[in-house]
C-alpha cells in the first residue's frame, strides 16, 4: 500500500480493522473482474450505509468511505499516467509524478463520492453487468447500477489483469452505454492544455484547488 492510502486509511471512520477487512475481500476477489467490481460496490454500499453522514448525503464523508473502501480495488497510478500522458508523466521527476497521482486519485475519490452522494437511504441496492471473459481477456468492463433514494447511479468500470490480479483503472459515470465519457478520456485535454501552459507544476496547482473546493 503506497503512502497515499496509508494516509487515507488512517483517518477512515471505522479505524484499522476495516481497511484489513477490504484487503482481504480484495485479495479473494481479485482473480476474477466481475467478482472484483461486486465486492468494490458492495462494500462501498455497506460503508456508505453505515456511516451517519454518508448515508444522508454528506459528500465529504462519503469521500471518507470511497477513499476507505474503494480504493485497495483500483489503480489510479495507472489512470494517471494514462491521463496525463505517459511521455509527459515519465518526463517529471519522481516527486512531481507522486504530487500529481496522490492530487489526481483524490480528485478521483471526490467525483465518485459525489455521484454517489445523490443515491442515499438505508435502502440501497445494486445490480451487475458482468464481462464475458475469455482465457485471453486482459482488459474488460463490468457494469453496475447503484439505486435509493435519490437517482440511480449507473457506472461502468474498466480492469486491467495485472500480475497481482485485476485492478480497476478507469470509470465511467454515465455507464458502459455512453462511449466517451470514461475518465482518462475525459481528463486527457484538460491536462494536456494545463501542461502546455506551465509544465507539470501547473497540472499540480490545478488539481489541487478543485480539491481544495470539494464540499464547500
Amino acid at each position: 500500500m503506497n503512502k497515499f492510502l496509508m494516509t487515507v486509511a488512517a483517518v477512515a471512520l471505522s479505524g484499522i480493522g476495516s481497511v484489513a477487512t477490504v484487503s482481504s475481500a480484495w485479495a479473494q476477489a481479485s482473480a476474477n473482474p466481475n467478482d472484483m467490481v461486486k465486492t468494490a460496490v458492495e462494500t462501498v454500499v455497506k460503508g456508505v450505509k453505515a456511516d451517519p453522514a454518508a448515508k444522508t448525503g454528506d459528500v465529504t464523508a462519503t469521500a471518507r468511505v470511497v477513499a476507505r473502501d474503494f480504493l485497495p480495488y483500483a489503480d489510479f497510478l495507472r489512470t494517471t499516467r494514462f491521463a496525463v500522458g505517459p511521455k509527459a508523466f515519465d518526463a517529471a521527476t519522481p516527486a512531481q509524478q507522486q504530487q500529481v497521482f496522490e492530487q489526481f486519485q483524490q480528485l478521483l475519490v471526490n467525483t465518485f463520492a459525489l455521484q454517489l452522494s445523490q443515491v442515499r437511504g438505508n435502502d440501497l441496492t445494486f445490480k451487475f453487468d458482468p464481462a464475458k471473459l475469455t482465457a485471453n481477456s486482459s482488459d474488460v468492463v463490468v457494469g453496475a447500477t447503484v439505486s435509493g433514494t435519490g437517482d440511480n447511479l449507473s457506472v461502468a468500470y474498466r480492469l486491467t489483469k495485472t500480475d497481482k490480479g485485476w485492478k480497476i483503472y478507469d470509470i465511467n459515470m454515465m455507464g458502459e452505454n455512453v462511449a466517451n465519457a470514461w475518465l482518462i478520456q475525459l481528463y486527457q485535454p484538460q491536462f494536456k492544455a494545463r501542461i502546455a501552459q506551465g509544465g507539470i507544476d501547473s497540472l499540480i496547482a490545478y488539481l489541487r484547488e478543485k480539491n481544495e473546493r470539494f464540499g464547500k
